[in-house]
């Protein structure tokens, strides 16, 4: 069973001992998509900040690398044009420009790609409602390359990142959140930590994976 975190990284100088990524390991790279950028339709305050760090996340070890998208039907029951209005302005509606990944947002070839929110009548905030194009779910891909730890980045961290990291905690896996290469919706977001850290996920920096990395 992991225990809970320490400190916020950055409020905490010192780093962890034992994250170093290896082939068990997989990195998830959540909703990084035009429409949850600045200027996008459903912006996360500040979203375009985790993008340096995650480009130097990207070349470490991982076994796995994972990035996982919105990929809605025009008319998805999580938008406000849906009958009955959803929560959320229409966003990532598929193959358009807002649902892209980010451009800045460098992944290696071997990168999987996961969608979720593909059915007009479904709605997933976490990425373990997602499944590659070939159909296979997230779960499956981790099991099938060995996967039994699994760090989050991306957007938002109060939603699918939080969403994302309970349902690998209920898979059995180790879970650990980079909140410096997280941004939220929320202007506190101390309920998604304490959320996070009860149910045993590490929230952590990138620095304590490689300290050479810088905000």
């Amino acid at each position: 069973m992991i225990s809970g975190s320490p400190s916020l990284p950055h409020t905490t100088p010192h780093h962890r001992t034992g994250l170093t990524p290896g082939p068990s390991d997989a990195l998830l790279i959540i909703d990084v998509q035009n429409d949850f950028l600045p200027g996008g339709a459903l912006a996360v305050p500040d979203g375009d900040a985790i993008l340096p760090v995650i480009r130097q996340l990207t070349p470490l070890p991982f076994g796995l690398i994972i990035t996982s998208q919105d990929w809605h039907p025009a008319q998805h029951i999580s938008f406000k044009t849906a009958t009955p209005a959803g929560p959320w302005l229409p966003h990532c509606v598929a193959g358009t420009q807002g649902a892209t990944l980010a451009a800045d947002l460098t992944v290696p070839a071997y990168t999987v790609a996961v969608f979720k929110g593909t059915q007009t009548d479904q709605d997933s905030y976490s990425a373990f409602g997602g499944a590659d194009a070939q159909d296979v779910s997230l779960a499956a891909l981790l099991q099938r390359h060995g996967i039994n730890r699994i760090f989050l980045c991306g957007l938002a961290l109060d939603y699918c990142v939080q969403a994302s990291a309970l349902d690998a905690r209920k898979a059995g896996l180790e879970t650990v959140v980079l909140t410096d290469a997280c941004r939220g919706i929320a202007h506190d977001l101390t309920p998604a930590h304490t959320a996070l850290r009860t149910a045993g996920v590490i929230l952590c920096s990138s620095q304590d994976l490689a300290p050479d990395i810088r905000d």
